[in-house]
């Protein structure tokens, strides 16, 4: 669970740091895999063998990730910070549904913590549906970012069953570098040209958001499933309106404390609850 923690102090910073930089949310996107992809190229070279099948799921996954940031990072630039990590923060609902098509149903008491959870969310941050066009579309992109998040994850958690964390991200940000730098081109979005407090602020995504954040979100999937990782990633949620309030002057409203306390009991309840189902009965009874 000390790889959950970091990685979700890490993916805090990440709306925030997209918010703050002067550059399309395309290109931040494909920075952070490239830039992310190089940094962990001397490790992944020979780091680990695995079948054509697991490596096709490691590039679905590249795949779903790059559809992940073209939808949410934009999202996050349209609207505000609190909302869109609010919004995506329904992907343990879709990941709860995933798991459910694999046979694998969360117990009551998981599905109750999902509830409370992505309820909070909400509560906390509000949606912005009625304000304008604009606020509108960043709902329905930031929505559909937490889509994609949730099959990504999935598609992680069957490729992390054969390969190594560097392996398996080294190929799933580098498919999706290539994918978004074929979107930039075709967009005709700038891929440089920006001033110092952008570059400073994509290397912060670098290093944090992506090397500590959706890395070691991938080493967990080894080692607990990926519907628990969707919604300990909901203190996103609070973690990331606190950093645009005391950073970008985003305020949060009084009325949102109360749901990000919700939020906070979802996950408990959610893990108590799993935790609880995943024991082997006392047959001696």
């Amino acid at each position: 669970m000390l790889a959950v923690a970091v990685a979700v102090v890490a993916v805090s910073s990440s709306a925030p740091l997209i918010a703050f930089a002067a550059a399309p949310a395309l290109a931040i996107a494909f920075w952070r895999n490239a830039l992310a992809t190089v940094a962990l190229t001397p490790f992944a070279y020979g780091s680990s063998r695995s079948s054509s099948r697991t490596r096709l799921f490691a590039v679905l996954a590249g795949l779903a990730l790059a559809a992940h940031f073209s939808t949410w990072m934009p999202s996050v630039q349209l609207g505000s910070v609190a909302t869109s990590a609010a919004l995506v923060a329904t992907q343990p609902v879709w990941q709860g549904v995933i798991a459910a098509f694999q046979g694998r149903r969360p117990p009551p008491a998981g599905w109750i913590g999902i509830g409370l959870a992505v309820a909070g969310a909400a509560w906390a941050t509000g949606a912005d549906v009625g304000v304008s066009g604009q606020a509108v579309l960043a709902d329905v992109l930031a929505l559909s970012g937490g889509m994609f998040a949730a099959v990504y994850t999935a598609l992680g958690e069957r490729a992390r069953t054969e390969m190594s964390t560097v392996a398996y991200t080294w190929i799933c940000y580098g498919t999706c570098a290539v994918l978004l730098a074929g979107v930039c081109l075709l967009a005709g979005l700038p891929l440089g040209g920006y001033d110092n407090r952008t570059w400073l602020a994509i290397l912060a995504l670098v290093v944090g958001a992506q090397l500590l954040g959706h890395s070691m979100f991938s080493y967990a999937l080894h080692r607990i499933s990926a519907t628990t990782v969707s919604v300990v990633a909901l203190i996103e949620v609070p973690g990331a309106a606190l950093l645009a309030w005391v950073w970008l002057g985003q305020q949060p409203r009084p009325a949102a404390l109360p749901g990000v306390a919700l939020l906070l009991a979802g996950v408990a309840v959610f893990l108590l609850g799993g935790r609880r189902a995943s024991r082997p009965r006392d047959l001696r009874a």
